[in-house]
């Protein structure tokens, strides 16, 4: 039969070296290390209360009260049943973290080359330029492992649309199916949403070709499939996605009610994220030769220059110690853009950029402008704010635009195209499709364009750039100079090295050329440039000294004495951190308190915004009535915890219920309000009540918490009078359900976050319990696309193998 084993041994070592070099790079794992990455940090303490509740219990609770006063775990890592696809991607993600990243990154892009009829030992040198591109290993140093998973299954996704197109209809409508599952199962919607911005580019430009080829029939019939599969693999992760969607418009990334800032000024109304805080990373013009110049803006924040530099030299003259200027110099601001904070440039490769350019000159059709088309679109994007016509339409008028911040993100496409041209450069030098004298013209216009661009850069460096960052204020003069020579060190240093990397590249090709140089012997030599280009580069700022024991990265944080204190007590409050250390990890708290704050980049949106405007402030009246019964102070060093005795309790009952007209009046109105016998509302959460509602409660009125779980809290309440009791929790309506006696009742949102319900006179039991409906939903339909799915597999397994029978007979 044709599909024997020795057709795939080539992929099989290939497969075998992805996993060596990704184990190689990483190789502390080996020795049972772990990364320490300061993102995951911030997610154990957040995730640590509903880790401890599955470990208890077996069960999954889909809330935590750990963080924010409470939200949902939804985007905490929370498992769902029916979650297969899931298991498959823990499944291919058999190396110990974070070398599973780098391997999905090798053995994706190598797929993704593969559909495109690329020969394998250029795939996989393919696979080296993206893995290793700096961006995707830095994300990888500072925990973004969720970015790195969905960028990880970009190029899969690719393949499979890419296999449709090719009249592949079987193959790739099930390559589809499963890579897009497992993109979404990485739960980054942003990056799965730039993924969809290249797709629209690769399909526009199949569109044309199929137009200009008049095969629109096929087109569409791929089309179709391919929104099949689309459908099916969001069925595959339907509790994910629907939950998400859920929540997504209760958080800061949904629309506000909102008209006002904290200081009363107007507030842009939006649905989604303000315009500042979207482009408030934007990439700089000139920071685009960081893709092709590692350091030709310094770097990043913190760069260790050594004790030759003048910044230490500089530090020394000024009465600092050998120490402290050796200090100095390893955290050095060499970064001089405008960004607030840079961890390491986004360098693409000067190889692969060299071999992109010389891709834009040998590579013809549909394929050069798609990877161009996105390229141009990313680079674009990515300026931001610096190019505010263009990210302004994007953000008013493309849809989800402006629920993403971070713009330079978006950057991972051009990451991916690149790659791919630089690889069909080689892919038609070794190919008889154009003469050599076309090659060598080519080759002389990419030398004149890489090499002619170092040496403008090196030339006229002074005349074209000051070097000095809006960073800068504050730092003295003798001190600023030093710096600003050892940014144009850095500067000068890196041009020459990308001027010596595209000379061997050029001189590589040129050889080739003359026939003095083999295909294979060519490869060899450029998968040696691109490692060295790359991995020197990745190593400076993604090194062994990122790792540590494994005690350390799975229990980062130790119990202070203030924290030892605190768990003393068995009750359920809120404890706010005003520490130091708290403030600097604000997962830290959470891991061992309900916490006030948190690390997370879509909290509920109300509670974010009472935190501006009262939380931040110490409102004591809003620390009271969310139970806020600790205080960790901080006093000349000493941590100590504060015992909060004007805490209102778990739930008490009020007096008068006051309706507000507007979200405005209801969050203000909490900078006075005596939240221990007032509360107020909004006219849609009761609105067929007078505004004023009055309530009896005399002094033997009492309402106490006798159970409580994160998903689950239980109260008993005795009172001679019909009563409104508020409860210290946060109001989620998608998911809480409040019972007395057993029967469901309705509660309403008050004072802005917390939770609300009238009880009845007498003895009563009142539970709360979350039950999300669309947990159970999302599972069925995950059950229903799962079994589809498999039905579909099997078929397209058996079809294949009984084309393959019919082939060799």
């Amino acid at each position: 039969m044709s599909f024997s084993f020795k057709r795939f041994l080539p992929h099989l070592l290939v497969l075998v070296g992805f996993v060596v070099l990704s184990l190689a790079y990483f190789s502390p794992v080996l020795q049972g290390k772990k990364i320490l990455q300061s993102d995951i940090m911030h997610y154990i303490g957040m995730a640590q209360q509903q880790k401890e509740f599955a470990k208890s219990t077996g069960e999954e609770t889909y809330w935590t009260n750990s963080a924010f006063g409470g939200m949902p775990t939804y985007q905490l890592g929370a498992k769902y049943p029916h979650n297969y696809i899931k298991k498959l991607d823990l499944t291919l993600r058999f190396l110990p973290r974070p070398a599973d990243y780098l391997f999905l990154y090798f053995i994706g892009f190598y797929i993704l080359l593969l559909s495109l009829k690329v020969d394998f030992k250029l795939a996989a040198l393919g696979a080296l330029a993206f893995g290793f591109s700096t961006y995707l290993i830095i994300i990888l140093g500072v925990g973004h492992n969720s970015k790195a998973h969905a960028i990880a299954y970009m190029p899969l996704v690719l393949s499979g649309i890419i296999l449709t197109f090719r009249r592949k209809y079987i193959l790739g409508f099930l390559l589809t199916t499963v890579a897009l599952g497992l993109e979404i199962v990485a739960n980054h919607f942003q990056m799965t949403y730039y993924l969809l911005l290249l797709v629209i580019v690769l399909g526009i430009a199949y569109l044309i070709d199929a137009y200009r080829k008049k095969v629109l029939p096929h087109y569409f019939k791929s089309v179709g499939l391919l929104a099949v599969a689309a459908i099916l693999a969001v069925g595959l992760n339907a509790t994910n996605v629907m939950a998400t969607q859920e929540y997504v418009k209760k958080s800061t990334r949904g629309k506000s009610e909102l008209t006002i800032n904290p200081d009363g000024s107007p507030k842009e109304v939006s649905t989604g994220l303000n315009k500042d805080y979207i482009t408030q990373y934007s990439y700089g013009f000139a920071e685009t030769f960081n893709l092709y110049i590692p350091k030709f803006m310094g770097g990043g924040n913190s760069e260790d220059i050594g004790k030759d530099s003048e910044t230490y030299k500089t530090y020394v003259n000024m009465g600092a110690s050998p120490m402290e200027a050796l200090e100095v110099s390893k955290n050095a601001p060499m970064y001089w853009g405008d960004q607030p904070i840079v961890e390491a440039p986004a360098y693409v490769g000067a190889v692969i950029i060299f071999l992109f350019v010389l891709g834009l000159f040998l590579v013809k059709g549909r394929l050069k402008w798609w990877l161009v088309g996105g390229t141009i679109l990313s680079l674009l994007l990515s300026y931001g704010k610096n190019l505010e016509f263009l990210t302004n339409f994007f953000i008013d008028y493309v849809p989800l635009y402006n629920k993403f911040r971070a713009v330079t993100s978006i950057q991972v496409i051009l990451e991916l195209c690149i790659p791919v041209l630089g690889i069909f450069a080689l892919v038609r030098l070794f190919n008889d499709f154009q003469k050599d004298g076309e090659k060598l013209k080519a080759l002389r216009n990419t030398v004149i364009i890489t090499a002619g661009l170092c040496l403008v850069f090196l030339l006229f460096k002074s005349t074209l750039f000051d070097f000095k960052s809006p960073n800068d204020q504050g730092i003295q003069e003798p001190l600023l100079d030093a710096i600003i020579k050892d940014r144009k060190a850095l500067f000068t240093t890196d041009t020459l090295r990308t001027l010596v990397l595209v000379l061997l590249s050029a001189a590589t090709v040129f050889l080739f050329l003359k026939k003095k140089l083999s295909e294979t012997l060519v490869i060899v030599i450029f998968a040696a440039l691109l490692l060295f280009d790359l991995v020197s580069v990745d190593k400076q700022y993604v090194n062994n000294d990122k790792f540590v024991s494994a005690l350390q990265v799975d229990k980062p944080y130790q119990a202070t004495a203030a924290d030892k204190e605190i768990l003393k007590d068995d009750g359920h409050f809120r404890v706010l951190d005003m520490s130091t250390e708290g403030q600097r990890k604000p997962g830290r708290a959470a891991y061992f308190h309900n916490s006030l704050f948190g690390y997370h980049a879509a909290k509920l949106g109300r509670y974010n915004e009472l935190m501006e405007f009262h939380i931040y402030n110490n409102n004591m009246n809003v620390l009271n009535m969310l139970n806020t019964k600790y205080i960790i102070a901080e006093e000349q060093g000493t941590v100590f915890p504060y015992t909060n005795t004007d805490a209102n309790g778990n739930a008490w009952f009020i007096s008068t219920l006051k309706q507000l007209p507007n979200a405005n009046a209801e969050i203000n109105a909490l900078d006075s309000l005596d939240t221990k016998s007032v509360a107020v509302t909004t006219m849609s959460d009761f609105s067929s009540k007078p505004e004023t509602v009055r309530y009896e409660v005399d002094s033997s009125a009492v309402i106490r918490l006798k159970e409580f779980k994160p998903n689950y809290l239980k109260y008993e309440s005795n009172n001679s009078n019909d009563g409104f009791a508020v409860f210290s929790e946060i109001y989620y309506g998608n998911g809480w359900n409040a019972y007395i006696d057993g029967e469901l009742q309705t509660h309403i949102r008050v004072n802005y976050v917390l939770r609300g319900m009238e009880i009845p006179a007498g003895n009563h039991t009142i539970e709360f319990k979350f039950e999300p409906e669309v947990v159970e939903t999302g599972s069925t339909i995950a059950l229903a696309s799962s079994a589809i799915f498999g039905v579909l597999l099997l078929l397209g397994i058996f079809y294949g193998f009984k084309k393959i029978k019919k082939k060799d007979n």
